[in-house]
Order: structure tokens, then sequence, then C-alpha cells
């Protein structure tokens, strides 16, 4: 029997790199020269400049050719900073900076100052970025590599970071327990099979590799780890995985929103493994406490901007009726339907905008690129209460710390 050698994860501080494996305490601060990276008209200021605008709750969108930092309350453009290039964005995990990913890696913003830094944290094909327990995760499809680090150190150069090393490239994600242990998904460039668990010692406690097409990642109630696969999910708590079987054959998820609030994690759901692009009318709930799988049909048709969660735990789908459904997460029963767009439908290409739903303490806000404008929706009431205009169709939103 042969034995593939399995990637190990080294001790803080360690010296030694193992071959297609490191972890190490770094102190990084390089900033990149690629000219696709660089596209901002102007230098940004130093460190030691007064910044030229101070941004109450920070959003920032993304569009065609660049960024655009909008203040979270009036949802006035505060800067539109150009940028080419596909480029997407994440919230880093602090009250000041976003992650934007780049042809490069992962560029630093300053949301709170509407400033783009010329720090990035280096990765090919740069893909998720997880925050949890006071770290933030990055994993790069190109090379599969992870990168950790606080980001409360942002602000001052780039942080302090550990690194992994997957075995192999792949469309993946990882994330850091409160144990710090490291989650981290397996897969190859031509297929993903499942999710391992490393110590903070770098040696393998868990894996599962009945994860076919593994896709996305929350954290839900009680730490519960939670991934989609193309049959399912796979949940990882206290020190082992248990596997939620679909309630058919293909039953694809790969779309995920998690709750502290909430032991059941919401999902996309799909079924047709061969459409060119399926509109599913329903979404999973998935209980991480008793390994129950809830599929609710919604009688509207949704996307993988459209699903978050809201500051109860609730279930929330931005629909293509212009809706949001709230969603009873334990009883599956859709107990609101807030009025928001009109009628719209998705694109083939998934990379073209469409109606987008963020959700931060108790305001969901919603995109809307037919029309250039933004919308601030208050949870409790269904009210919106702002709505701001923009000079080009939104695609990508998302925000400081809270989102």
């Amino acid at each position: 029997m042969s034995h593939r050698p399995r990637p190990r994860r080294l001790r803080r501080g360690a010296l030694a790199v193992a071959p297609l494996t490191a972890l190490a305490l770094t102190l990084t601060a390089c900033g990149s020269s690629d000219d696709d990276a660089e596209s901002s008209d102007s230098p940004a200021p130093s460190e030691d400049a007064a910044p030229e605008h101070s941004v109450t709750d920070p959003l920032v969108l993304t569009y065609d050719g660049g960024l655009q930092v909008l203040d979270g309350q009036t949802l006035e453009v505060v800067e539109d900073i150009p940028l080419e290039g596909f480029n997407r964005v994440n919230p880093a995990g602090d009250a000041d900076h976003v992650l934007v990913s780049t042809s490069t890696g992962f560029r630093v913003l300053n949301a709170a100052e509407a400033r783009l830094t010329d720090e990035e944290f280096p990765g090919e094909k740069p893909g998720h970025v997880v925050r949890h327990a006071g770290k933030t995760v990055l994993f790069a499809d190109g090379t599969g590599e992870v990168t950790i680090f606080d980001p409360e150190q942002l602000g001052e150069g780039l942080p302090e970071t550990e690194s992994y090393t997957s075995a192999a490239a792949h469309h993946g994600v990882a994330v850091e327990l409160e144990s710090g242990e490291l989650l981290v998904t397996l897969g190859t460039e031509e297929e993903r099979s499942g999710a391992a668990v490393l110590d903070e010692n770098g040696e393998e406690v868990a894996r599962d590799e009945n994860c076919p097409g593994v896709h996305g990642e929350t954290v839900a109630q009680d730490e519960a780890v939670l991934v989609g696969c193309e049959n399912g999910a796979l949940v990882y708590h206290d020190g082992a995985f248990t596997k939620i079987d679909a309630p058919d054959e293909y039953g694809r998820i790969g779309n995920v929103a998690g709750s502290e609030e909430s032991a059941v994690v919401l999902g996309d759901y799909k079924q047709d493994p061969d459409a060119e692009l399926e509109r599913p009318e329903r979404v999973s709930l998935i209980d991480t406490a008793s390994g129950e799988l809830q599929l609710v049909d919604l009688g509207t048709s949704y996307t993988f901007r459209s699903l978050a969660r809201g500051p109860h735990g609730e279930a929330l789908v931005l629909g293509t009726d212009g809706r949001i459904h709230v969603i009873d997460p334990e009883s599956g029963e859709v107990t609101d339907q807030v009025e928001v767009l009109g009628e719209w439908q998705e694109p083939l290409e998934w990379q073209q905008p469409r109606p987008a739903l963020f959700v931060r303490d108790h305001t969901a806000y919603v995109t809307d690129p037919e029309a250039n404008e933004i919308h601030a929706v208050d949870i409790e009431s269904g009210e919106i209460v702002t709505t701001g205009e923009l000079s080009a169709a939104p695609n990508e939103i998302t925000g400081v710390a809270g989102g």
C-alpha cells in the first residue's frame, strides 16, 4: 500500500521549511510592483500624513474599472478609486480595512480613510477570505497557500503572518478555530474531495474525503464549521467530522451563511449537474447540531450573492422577485418578505453584476445595478431607510467589521 505524504504545519517561529508546505511566523512589508495592481491615479499618502477622509461605517463596492467607498449611514460615495481588472472585496476583520482580491494578491484598502494602500498579501489567484476567532485566513487558489494573521495588526504595514501550503493547488478555503486548529479543504485543480484538520502543532487530527466538490465555509453556533458538498454538507465539531447527506443524489450546497446565534446554516441548493446556469428556487437549512437538512421553497430564484444572516440568526435571501425573504431557521417558515427592488434575472456569467445582499448589524444593504443605486433596509421593520445614487453599476459589496 502506498502512503501519500500529508502536509504538515510547523510550530510558530519554526525556521525549518518542508517541501510543499511551511508554517512560519514572518514579518512582511512588501508592496506589489505589478502594473495591474498599481492602478490608482495618485500615490497613497504616507501613514504619517493626516487622512483626507474619515468615513463612518464604510461600505465598499466594486464596479467595472474600480472601487467606490461609501459612508455607511448616508450611502454617499466618499471616494472613487480606479482599479483595473475583475476585483473582489471582503471584510479584513477589523473596524477599518477591507481586502481587495486583485490579479496579484489580497490588497489592503483602508476603508475608514477611503484609501487604497500599496500593502498586499501576495497570492496567485486569490480566493476565499475567512474571519473567525480573531484571525483572518486567506486562501490562494493558484498555489494552495494559506495565510493567517491578526486583523487588528493592520494599519502600519503588513502584520506578522503564518502560512501553510496545501498538498495541491485548488479552489479552496481554510479557517482557524479558537483552539488553534486549522481546517483546510482537500483537492486538486481537477477535483475537490473534502477537508482535513491540523492541530496547533501542524499534526493532522481529522480528515473526511466524503465531500465531493467541497466549496464554501461558515461557522455556526458552538463553533461548528460547515463546508458544502455536491451531495450535502460536511460538519466539523468537537474534534470529529459528520456528513449530512442531501435528499437527492446530486444536491449541491456551495454557498453558505452561518450565525453564532444559530446552530442552523443557510445554504443554496442545486439539483442539475448539467445545467449551464441553474436558477434554484429552494434553499437549504442544515442543522449542525441534529444533522438534519431541510429544504425551503421560496417560489423565486436567487444567486450566490443573495444569502445572509440577520442579527438574531434570521436566514435572509434576496430573491429575483426583488424581495428579501426572511426565514425562521428553526422552523423553516418564511416569516416576512421585504420588497426592495423590481424583478430581475441572474446573468449567465457569474462575474457580471447582479443585485447583492450585505448585512451588518441590523441593516441589510441591497445593490441595484440596473438603477445604479444602493438601499439600506432596517431588518427589524422592513423599511428602506436610505437610498444612495451611484455613478456606475455596482457588482460586489462589503464593509468593515460586523459584516
